[in-house]
């Protein structure tokens, strides 16, 4: 049985339609694999220097105490600066935290049992690859936003998917559910991808590993993503 990505997707499709107005794109966060006890300075740092929707919590290889203990310090501060606060692969977690939401990969439960656990309000995201399959089924099953990468080379993690900026206008043109961007993505990269017309830049290294500290990786942003003024 055929799905959606048994098609190649045509670079031009979004070309061919009239283009709802999406709000600019935004900055999403994702942390540190490992969690300092210094983080939450530089994590107001980086709020700091500019406006960001969303971070998530993502530390990996560590016990459920730690990343509580991390989640316990930094929600405050997300609160303070009006940011979500989204916990990576666990509900139960992200439930225990009182997170705003919870980031589910391809093999960390659905939707559906998320949504029970953590209620209406919660911010559900799910893990899409480069697969249209993934982000139709995501969008029926209730997600509140999709993501797809990577779209760059990435140290975070380990990635076999490398989907084509085309996607995000794929995938804008036809649903209303925002996406977003991860993999690799600096402030030297990103043009296209804003262009393709992603709703959120998901960024981790290219603001914790900046040369000159995590607000200045924020600041670098900026310029990719505030729309040019009218003509």
């Amino acid at each position: 049985m055929m799905n959606d990505d048994d098609v190649a997707l045509d670079p031009g499709f979004a070309d061919r339609f009239e283009q709802d107005r999406r709000p600019p794109c935004q900055l999403y966060l994702i942390s540190p694999e490992r969690y300092d006890p210094g983080f939450p300075e530089t994590l107001k740092a980086a709020l700091d220097a500019g406006p960001v929707a969303a971070f998530q919590l993502r530390l990996k290889g560590v016990e459920d105490m730690e990343i509580l203990r991390a989640g316990a310090a930094l929600k405050p501060i997300l609160a303070a600066y009006d940011v979500a606060f989204i916990l990576n692969d666990r509900a139960d977690l992200a439930k225990e935290l009182g997170a705003d939401g919870v980031h589910l990969g391809q093999a960390d439960g659905s939707v559906a049992a998320a949504r029970s656990l953590l209620g209406h309000d919660a911010q559900i995201g799910v893990t899409c690859h480069d697969s249209r399959h993934f982000a139709m089924e995501a969008g029926e099953a209730g997600a509140d936003y999709v993501a797809f990468g990577a779209f760059y080379p990435t140290t975070t993690k380990v990635t076999t998917h490398r989907p084509d900026p085309s996607i995000l206008s794929w995938w804008t043109t036809i649903s209303e559910i925002p996406c977003v961007a991860i993999g690799g993505i600096t402030a030297e990269n990103a043009a296209p991808l804003v262009a393709a017309g992603v709703d959120f830049l998901a960024v981790s290294s290219a603001v914790w590993a900046h040369p000159d500290g995590a607000g200045a990786g924020v600041k670098a942003f900026q310029s990719v993503l505030e729309p040019a003024p009218a003509r």
